[in-house]
């Protein structure tokens, strides 16, 4: 037998290589088989699947890194993630399937209609991030339901109607970071974390008993809404036995049940007196040394924590300052990740000794101009809000975002990862955002707006907008974050729209906190966002740019209809000044009344507080597109819409004037 081998290696025949090259080529083709056969079967398994339409067995799911299938996620042309947000699905989620999968990592099925109880999860074992919350599930979940998930990094639960205990074998998820179960019925007891678990939610459940001491340090309102928890970070447990019953001999009834009890100490209410002081204290330093750092500004300088810049292992032997005024360390500074293909245009060295300008410091994080020694000015984005992404999920992400390319889009040119802040580098925009367009100084030098600017910029941003929409599909915000200071400007007063599609690698606590789509009137009433979220954004933008109003909406905590731009806007046209709404600096104006309202009107629309009423996106950017100025009848018929517009709002503003989340 030997014998024979040998003589076929020494020879090879053409038929059989042809055999074996066929039989080769029919594995790899049943295998990918395999995936799109489980997938259409999973598709078949929904109902409503109609969000899934190209879904199609001629066409792979999956080239390279690039997905051909709307939610599917991909890594070196396998399936590595399957997100299926905001797409009306239900149904039941059959997991078999999803088993069948072996390199399936990421799940997320959220802002749909699944029902029914939680599917068993634990047969996913290898499974990373699983995102189940703003659903119809019901019922309880099994103690081991999660037993011997090792990899399981990101769990949301939260706003569907889970009853009974929280499972203790979350407890003994070794890598587990973020757990979001908030919005459910669940009961008794929180379990003992034990592991660096980052962030936690179970507001607005029926939990009760002490918090344990492994989560005291979250934030209060991660437990809020539970009236029978206590402990750090809420109030003071303390421990009372209800009298007995006097009809009841005390030795011969049961022991009574422990109560917790909320209470307050004096000592604490010295404790907190002393820590707002120090606080105090702490802010008149900062402002002290920022004051300091303008007179010697750099993108790392002696006021910054250099070192936490560098990769862990750095050995920081020497240091020094450049000509230019920024810091350099002679080190091993790590790589900086090009994803426009110009490897050699600078390093992280550059950027390190770079003369930076602080452009702002937002909340987010801070962003520095730096101009590396060959005089290109860069923008360099600095974030510490990002840390519970794992370092895959964020290079998967920025590569998806390196292969956007459009006209009304600031491309993100390249990135450092760190666990612990992010760089992202971006051009240098010389003419600034359009906030500082719209409510900076003005003068002979640099007037305000015309109109045909202002409608030219708003044009721009529905493009790039639609753009984001029909690339990033299985985003539900595919922006996120829009804002005017997120609309950059060129010289040509073209915009280029910035931090977008980064709700996907912010931190779930910040991004509630501090982005735009979580200021929206649905998630303060429902806890959920939706594609018609970024569209209330571009209502509330369209009405900044024909007002030259700061949307005050945006500086609150959460949606207020008090602060809300439509709210303004509604009381003048309900006073019957239209002519009122508009910037009395924007030029141009003369005999552009016609377009001025229709666009009025279509702002409006964008920001009813019921998203269903809302047009989507593409109905949106081509009114706008289609618009043209108006003779006097079109004109007095788009007030009357208008005013329409307002009565509508008018007969609702009662459910949200008082609601303040």
């Amino acid at each position: 037998m030997g014998t024979h081998i040998a003589r076929l290696v020494r020879t090879p025949n053409p038929s059989l290589l042809l055999v074996l090259l066929s039989l080769l080529q029919l594995a790899f083709v049943s295998l990918g088989d395999t995936d799109i056969e489980n997938l259409l079967t999973f598709k078949d398994s929904l109902s409503n699947p109609s969000s899934l339409r190209n879904w199609n067995a001629s066409i792979s799911p999956c080239n390279g890194d690039i997905a051909n299938w709307i939610g599917v996620l991909c890594l070196k042309n396998k399936i590595w993630g399957l997100q299926l947000e905001s797409m009306g699905l239900g149904g039941l989620v059959n997991i078999e399937i999803l088993d069948a999968m072996p390199t399936l990592r990421i799940i997320s099925l959220m802002n749909n209609n699944f029902e029914g109880k939680i599917p068993e999860i634990k047969k996913l074992g290898e499974l990373k991030a699983l995102y189940l919350s703003n659903n119809r599930f019901t019922g309880d979940i099994p103690d081991n339901a999660f037993e011997g998930m090792r990899s399981l990094k990101n769990l949301f639960l939260a706003n569907n109607a889970f009853t009974g205990k929280i499972p203790s074998s979350l407890a003994t998820l070794p890598r587990l970071l973020v757990l979001k179960m908030e919005g459910n019925q669940f009961v008794g007891r929180i379990p003992d974390f034990k592991q660096n678990v980052k962030v936690v939610n179970f507001a607005n459940n029926e939990l009760e008993g002490p918090i344990p001491a492994s989560l005291s340090n979250m934030s209060a309102s991660m437990f809020s809404g539970n009236k029978n928890l206590c402990g750090p970070p809420l109030e003071k447990c303390s421990l009372i036995s209800p009298p007995p019953s006097p009809s009841v001999v005390p030795s011969a009834s049961p022991q009574p049940p422990l109560i917790y009890k909320k209470t307050i100490s004096a000592l604490q209410i010295a404790l907190i007196v002393i820590s707002i002081l120090l606080l105090l204290a702490i802010i008149a330093t900062v402002i002290f040394v920022l004051s300091k750092r303008k007179q010697n500004p750099g993108l790392l300088n002696a006021t910054d924590d250099d070192s936490s810049m560098l990769p862990p292992n750095s050995n920081d032997q020497e240091k020094k300052v450049s000509d230019s005024g920024g810091m350099m360390k002679r080190s091993d500074y790590g790589k900086l990740i090009f994803l426009k293909g110009e490897i050699d245009r600078f390093d992280l060295h550059d950027l390190l000794r770079a003369s930076a300008e602080v452009l702002g410091s937002g909340n987010l994080g801070a962003s520095y101009k730096a101009v590396i020694m060959n005089g290109e000015a860069l923008v360099v984005k600095r974030y510490k809000q990002m840390n519970n992404v794992g370092r895959e999920e964020f290079h998967e992400h920025m590569r998806r975002l390196g292969r956007l390319d459009h006209e009304n889009l600031l491309p993100v040119e390249a990135y450092y990862y760190r666990k612990e802040e992010k760089l992202l580098v971006c051009n240098f925009m010389e003419d600034g955002s359009l906030a500082s367009h719209l409510h900076g100084n003005h003068s002979v030098d640099k007037p305000s707006l015309d109109w045909r600017s202002r409608l030219k910029i708003i044009k721009g941003v529905g493009r790039g907008l639609t753009y984001l929409y029909n690339e990033l599909p299985s985003l539900v915000v595919p922006h996120g974050h829009l804002k005017s200071s997120n609309v950059l400007l060129n010289d040509n007063f073209e915009p280029l729209l910035c931090d977008y599609a980064l709700r996907p690698v912010i931190n779930q606590e910040q991004a509630h906190m501090y982005m735009t789509a979580y200021r929206s009137p649905e998630h303060a009433i429902n806890g959920r966002i939706s594609r018609k979220t970024d569209v209330w954004c571009l209502g509330i933008l369209i009405l900044e740019i024909l007002t030259g109003k700061i949307p005050e909406n945006y500086l609150t905590s959460s949606y207020d209809s008090n602060t809300n731009l439509a709210t303004w806007v509604n009381e003048i046209v309900k006073d019957k000044r239209t002519s009122k709404i508009f910037d009395v600096e924007m030029r141009g104006t003369k005999n552009s009344k016609g377009e001025m309202i229709c666009l009025l009107k279509i702002g409006l629309s964008c920001c009813e507080d019921d998203p269903d009423a809302r047009p989507e996106l593409k109905e949106v950017v081509q009114e706008i597109e289609e618009m043209k100025d108006r003779d006097e009848h079109e004109l007095s018929s788009t007030i009357g819409e208008v005013n329409a517009i307002m009565s509508s709002r008018n007969a609702r503003d009662g459910a949200f004037s008082s609601f303040n989340r």
